[in-house]
């Protein structure tokens, strides 16, 4: 890290007057902090490590105060990270600010198969840590577990069920299964007995001297899993207010509530029913036409659900546990069992070929099972769902979701808005010459909701690689309508420009109008596609698009097609009478 990016980071810590979530500052004027192991292992156990500064006074407004014996403290820190299990490997220098010296630690995240790092001398119970928002926490025991479980591949779902028996699997979705699995020639379960069948999937394994369905035969083909595990279900309550626990007007603690049991097969439709009569309907906006859809979009919701039933913790400490389903006027939250598992991160969530499953048996399993009524699948996008839900949702105008991975649980929250409603587009019209990206327009409209934008975040609303966004966000901030905050891998952006000053700017920044342009193109050409448009006069096909709506909508460009969604769709000049 340079002077300059640490001098940043200084300031933002005086700013905000508290220590970040990825970064920690100590006074240590002549001797380390006695407990300062529990950040060393937290940052090691968080992902992006995190950033110590020894030489500010947090109780002076993170004041420079600077370190006396910077080459013992310096020794001393190094030492610590030996002790610590696996040893960190820390970058540690001196830097000069304001006169003084500071002893700046970069921490590193651990490798995946090394979580979680603690602190010998206070053992794997007592001395791993994690960072929450400004301060560290001790991992739980079911927390240092899954970390341990992460290290390899976890086979809780090949588990036998010994209470159970072949007869407790449903026969109508086992019958779906092995019709679908000897469908082709080369099946090698065609000469094979539905038992034998059932033993090569691990339906059935032994257990001593017999054979009985494991835990993840049950969940997909099992007739009542929940007879041998209560909580392997999804519980479903809908909230009166924003809060939880606080109650609505009528003193009422829910609205609608309610328990599905069964084989996940069986137990999604149901779910997605409960949601759906709760749910109201809303309307948006796409070009001269109105659309009224579902508050959440159904594709999201289903791959919302199916991930989190499917990739929920099967170990022993988690079978207590079931998949939470929590609808607030604001917010819909799904939750499981279990954190990420693998090499995924909340990060890179919907990147192409990013995937890991934690129950490897459940997941094959119903990549085969027919959905009973439907003609799909259970799990027909493998490594895609996270991708198909941010496209979905993109579509129809909505916020991306939130994700919050804590270890011990996966959370999905869906904003209950409509991310471009008419006081958003409204709003965005002032920064129309600008010949914006609509991936750009979409991070503007999350930054006046008071959302984060990050490069990270903006790969998961636009489906584009990091060098694009990388790109686009730059752009951004070259026009001067988004700031930058912080370096490397915690960069951050937010609005630069209230919405007076951005329409100040239009003026005089404004670029010319295009629909002269256009109709003259038009004129001599007859009809043209959109992207034909588009490469003649060298504009982004977003900004063809958005003026030859205001050219429709001013009837002086018609469609030769009846939707503009219509590959064959060309324009042409309205003719009288049109």
């Amino acid at each position: 890290m340079t002077t300059a990016e640490l001098s940043e980071l200084i300031t933002r810590l005086q700013e905000f007057r508290t220590d970040l979530v990825h970064v920690e500052a100590k006074r240590s004027q002549r001797a380390l902090p006695s407990r300062l192991w529990e950040t060393i292992s937290a940052f090691s156990n968080t992902p992006g490590g995190g950033v110590l500064i020894l030489g500010l006074d947090e109780s002076n407004g993170f004041a420079t105060s600077g370190v006396d014996n910077a080459k013992k403290v310096m020794q001393d820190l190094a030492s610590l990270c030996d002790e610590m299990q696996p040893p960190v490997r820390a970058l540690i220098e001196l830097h000069k600010i304001e006169g003084a010296t500071l002893v700046l630690a970069e921490i590193p995240e651990a490798e995946l198969g090394q979580k979680p790092v603690y602190y010998r001398g206070a053992g794997l119970t007592n001395g791993a840590f994690i960072r929450v928002a400004d301060g560290d926490r001790k991992l739980s025991q079911y927390e240092v577990q899954v970390m341990i479980a992460s290290r390899g591949q976890p086979r809780d779902d090949e588990a036998p069920v010994v209470e159970a028996t072949s007869t407790d699997l449903d026969p109508e979705l086992v019958r779906g299964l092995l019709d679908r699995l000897r469908r082709t020639d080369r099946s090698i379960f065609r000469d094979r007995t539905d038992e034998e069948a059932l033993r090569v999937l691990k339906v059935l394994v032994k257990h001593q001297d017999r054979w009985v369905p494991s835990i993840g035969g049950l969940l997909a083909l099992g007739a009542f899993p929940q007879q041998f595990f209560s909580e392997l279900g999804v519980t479903f309550v809908v909230y009166p207010t924003p809060n939880l626990g606080e109650p609505g007007p009528r003193g009422e603690r829910f609205l609608d509530q309610g328990r599905f049991d069964g084989p996940i097969p069986r137990l999604l439709e149901p779910v997605l029913k409960a949601l759906q009569r709760n749910m109201k309907r809303r309307a948006i906006v796409r070009g001269l036409f109105r659309e009224d859809l579902w508050e959440y979009p159904e594709t999201a919701l289903r791959e919302a659900l199916v991930n989190a039933v499917v990739h929920r913790d099967l170990s022993a400490l988690a079978r207590g546990t079931p998949v939470q389903v929590r609808m607030f006027p604001d917010r819909l939250e799904i939750v499981n069992p279990g954190g990420l598992f693998g090499p995924v991160t909340v990060d890179r969530l919907g990147e192409e070929g990013i995937s890991s499953s934690r129950n490897q048996l459940l997941m094959k399993l119903l990549e085969d099972v027919p959905v009973p009524g439907r003609n799909e699948v259970v799990c027909e996008n493998r490594g895609s769902g996270i991708g198909a839900m941010l496209a979905v949702l993109r579509q129809a105008g909505m916020s991306p979701p939130h994700f919050a991975d804590r270890i011990a649980t996966f959370q999905v929250t869906f904003p209950n808005h409509t991310l471009l409603d008419s006081e958003t587009l409204a709003w965005l019209e002032t920064v129309d010459g600008y010949d914006l990206t609509d991936n750009q327009r979409m991070a503007l409209a999350l930054l006046r909701r008071g959302e984060q934008v990050t490069n990270a975040s903006y790969r998961q609303i636009s489906g584009l690689d990091s060098r694009v966004v990388t790109r686009e966000l730059g752009d951004l901030v070259q026009r001067g309508l988004v700031d930058q905050d912080g370096t490397g891998r915690w960069t951050s952006y937010h609005l630069a420009l209230t919405p007076p000053a951005i329409a100040q700017s239009r003026s005089r920044r404004r670029r010319a109008d295009r629909r002269g342009e256009i109709v003259t193109l038009l004129g001599a050409a007859g009809e043209l596609s959109r992207a034909d448009i588009a490469v003649r006069l060298g504009l982004s096909d977003e900004t063809v698009g958005r003026w030859l709506a205001k050219l429709r909508a001013e009837k002086i460009v018609n469609l030769t097609t009846r939707t503009a969604r219509d590959p064959n769709a060309r324009y042409r000049l309205a003719h009288p009478g049109d």
